[in-house]
């Protein structure tokens, strides 16, 4: 079969697709874009965008052992669609380079150089950063390395802000030593405790599975490092930063405090906190629909 053929019937299968889903009364998924991106050290990111590179942009940064895929929902949420969307797999998860060092995580700098690569190769403008638990740090080491000026705004979902035993569970404490233990049948048992403390209302099935694999593949140096960051207090950062932030915490987070949120809403004037009721740590997935209404919400009135 010649190409000029070839390529026909694949443009008469795309417009049978297309009419398919129109008739079902649902529209194609928007068009996705993956890129690769090289952090200062030689770390390698892998990323993903999605919507119009003239709107507003988001980018989202997922929590420790997850990975880009924890942002599913909002990718899917009509309520988004107006916005650029960007995701990446932070170092050490998923698909981005696995440095074996734990000093390739206790670093800040190196977090943040991570965002700023993103921020490049997404080509992003101004974008509002959400950063959910670990991905609340990196947001602040980005802002402590390089500032406020390339970004509009700071979504803080169950971030974690500060290392400090009095705002974290004594369960952080736990998980934090068992998912690095060097016996591999404690750290896949606790890798598992930790998936399900991360919820309120848990994820079932496939969703379930997918997430357990995702967590499995997280670097066990991730952990090591990050306990022994060189920067555990990023609270100045955020009482300087002169931008928007919204908090978003689960009331029934087992993992990281109210407290946690509740002390950056007192050291920022004018930021707002947003208490969810039906939620653990990760109410982005448990009340999508209300947690993409606010967003959206921040993100036009930042940018």
């Amino acid at each position: 079969m010649n190409s000029s053929r070839r390529s026909f019937l694949a443009g008469v299968a795309s417009l049978t697709a297309l009419a398919v889903q129109t008739r079902l009364g649902f529209a194609a998924a928007p068009a996705r874009e993956t890129f690769a991106v090289r952090s200062s050290d030689g770390t390698t990111l892998t990323g993903e965008a999605q919507g119009d590179p003239q709107a507003p942009e988001i980018l989202f940064i997922h929590g420790l052992r997850q990975s880009r895929l924890s942002w599913d929902k909002q990718f899917a949420d009509p309520a988004l669609a107006g916005f650029r969307l960007v995701r990446f797999d932070l170092r050490g998860h998923g698909d981005s380079d696995k440095p074996p060092s734990p000093d390739a995580y206790a670093d800040a700098d190196l977090w943040a150089d991570d965002v700023a690569a993103v921020i490049a190769a997404a080509k992003l403008r101004r974008p509002v950063l959400v950063g959910w638990s670990l991905g609340g740090y990196v947001a602040g080491a980005y802002l402590r390395k390089y500032g406020g000026a390339r970004v509009s705004g700071i979504n803080l979902v169950d971030a974690v802000t500060k290392l400090s035993p009095d705002l974290l569970t004594p369960l952080a404490g736990t998980t934090a030593r068992t998912t690095t233990s060097h016996d591999l049948a404690e750290r896949t048992a606790a890798t598992a405790d930790f998936l399900a403390a991360c919820f309120h209302q848990p994820p079932t099935g496939v969703e379930l599975q997918r997430m357990l694999v995702v967590n499995g593949m997280t670097a066990r140096a991730v952990g090591e490092g990050f306990v022994r960051s060189t920067t555990p207090d990023l609270e100045p950062v955020f009482q300087a930063y002169t931008g928007p932030i919204l908090l978003t915490h689960g009331v029934h987070d087992r993992l990281v405090r109210l407290a946690m949120s509740e002390r950056i809403k007192a050291l920022h004037p004018g930021s707002r906190l947003s208490v969810y009721a039906e939620s653990g740590h990760s109410p982005f997935y448990e009340e999508p629909a209300r947690f993409g209404r606010e967003l959206a919400a921040f993100v036009t009135a930042a940018g």
